[in-house]
């Protein structure tokens, strides 16, 4: 099934990124590799898998943030901050399961996240960056699996 666009009418990646993700597709589908933009689809590509990083880094972000408030602030513990850390283990879960090769890169995530998540617990509770810990506390097991019930705190 040959392209329906001629190689000299097909959108230019700088000025229409819709409509050439569109054309490549197609292209692709096709078979025909020696039409298709391969550099720009390789960074395309790239920015794919460094997105999926980023959904990791920022989840365990916020899931950090609230472990180090619920940490470092237990009369202000909520329901909300429970609630918020399942949900960012939910999202962290599912990134991975859909991701398995992310694993590879935990301990930086964690790191990266880490240090976002204590700059935003340090602002949101109105506290010196260095009264929090300068390095991540929580291990893997409990960044997943210690147990945040306001009920049972």
């Amino acid at each position: 099934m040959a392209s329906s666009a001629p190689v000299e009418s097909r959108a230019r990646y700088e000025d229409d990124l819709y409509t050439w993700v569109n054309e490549q597709v197609e292209l692709l589908r096709a078979g025909l590799l020696d039409e298709i933009d391969a550099e720009n689809i390789a960074e395309e590509l790239s920015d794919v898998g460094a997105e999926q990083y980023d959904k990791l880094e920022s989840a365990l972000e916020v899931l950090l943030m609230h472990m180090l408030k619920w940490d470092h602030q237990p009369k202000r513990r909520s329901r909300n901050w429970s609630l918020t850390i399942l949900e960012q283990r939910q999202r962290i879960a599912k990134r991975l399961r859909k991701n398995p090769g992310l694993k590879s890169r935990l301990s930086e995530a964690v790191e990266d996240g880490f240090a976002l998540g204590r700059t935003r617990a340090a602002r949101e509770m109105r506290v010196k960056l260095q009264s929090l810990p300068a390095s991540c506390p929580y291990d893997w097991d409990a960044i997943m699996n210690r147990d945040f019930d306001l009920d049972e705190a």
